[in-house]
């Protein structure tokens, strides 16, 4: 490694990407594990998000952005529930580093692809905004209404983790359609559907018995199982707009991609329904409920995924494979 003089440090101080980017080409695959990580670490926090519902846990660490008025950590005096809620505040910095690594990799492409980079830079303003929002959920005691934010947020997070994901696998030319209007048309249906699916299902979580906490709680004041039901609905005209999607897409001969999504799409949501009925004709044990929340997060990636595939950036742009070379071989 070269020696690193007075004038390296200071350009290393004022502009630390370029100065790793002038020392560092990471490999294209590099580059998707990094955007990659993002993705995984994002579907973990909801996941572990829910734990701390799930477990009444939500108040363990009752102020923010300190755990006590008294420590910034959990105490051992706080027990099972500081711990949960404490370690869930913890992933957040995990999740910041997988952020950072995609940024990192991104900015040392060669060549530079800025959008990629925009990319990595709103995960991780997304990430900021909601531990500021993690914090003020806190604060007003798990007020529902802040708990469905946080989650909506965290799903704009995803959304964006997912762009990433998608944009390290292509080049920078235009985007070339795969299919016609008409199936553009019904994915974006598909899209604002799976959207309205998890606003309501934000609905069922703030009126339902898992308030986060085992204090009094305020919850919204609905009929958790009159939505749960209008939720099932939803979730019904999402799986028939996926069948018709790819009958459709046999039909028309579409290339391999698309299909490939929305099958897989089409058995996420199968797998995440039979998880919701049961969960629904059991009184909703936390365990399936947790599992349903990773499933959610899953659908909503799979939805991405789908829309993401009804085109392709040619490879000419940079150099890199198109969509159609590859068939997504890299995921």
């Amino acid at each position: 490694m070269p020696n690193v003089t007075r004038a390296d440090a200071a350009r290393a101080v004022r502009n630390p990407l370029a100065f790793i980017a002038e020392r560092w080409t990471p490999t294209q695959r590099t580059v998707q594990r990094a955007a990659l990580s993002a993705v995984v670490m994002t579907v973990i926090i909801v996941v572990t998000g829910g734990a701390v519902r799930l477990t009444s846990s939500g108040l363990g660490c009752p102020t923010w952005p300190k755990c006590t008025d008294q420590s910034l950590t959990a105490t051992s005096a706080m027990g099972f529930h500081g711990a949960i809620e404490f370690g869930n505040r913890m992933l957040t910095y995990v999740l910041c580093a997988a952020v950072g690594w995609a940024i990192v990799a991104a900015r040392s492409q060669k060549p530079w692809r800025r959008t990629l980079t925009r990319l990595g830079w709103a995960q991780f303003w997304i990430v900021m905004g909601n531990a500021v929002l993690g914090g003020i959920v806190v604060l007003v005691g798990l007020n529902p209404y802040t708990v469905a934010a946080h989650y909506l947020l965290t799903t704009a997070l995803l959304t964006v983790a997912v762009v990433m994901w998608q944009r390290t696998k292509e080049g920078d030319a235009a985007p070339r359609p795969l299919v016609g209007p008409a199936v553009k048309q019904l994915v974006w249906f598909l899209v604002a559907a799976s959207v309205l699916l998890l606003v309501v299902g934000t609905v069922v979580t703030g009126a339902g018995p898992h308030a986060g906490d085992s204090s009094e709680v305020e919850r919204m004041p609905i009929d958790w199982e009159t939505v749960a039901k209008l939720h099932a609905v939803l979730a019904w005209i999402v799986v028939t707009l996926t069948f018709a999607l790819w009958f459709i897409l046999k039909a028309v001969d579409a290339p391999r991609g698309p299909l490939l999504r929305t099958r897989e799409l089409f058995v996420v949501l199968l797998l995440q329904g039979t998880v919701g009925y049961i969960q629904y004709f059991t009184q909703l044990p936390e365990g399936l409920v947790g599992v349903h929340m990773l499933g959610s997060a899953l659908m909503w990636v799979a939805v991405m995924r789908v829309l993401l595939s009804l085109r392709e950036r040619p490879r000419a742009a940079v150099g890199l494979p198109s969509q159609t070379d590859t068939e997504l071989s890299t995921v």
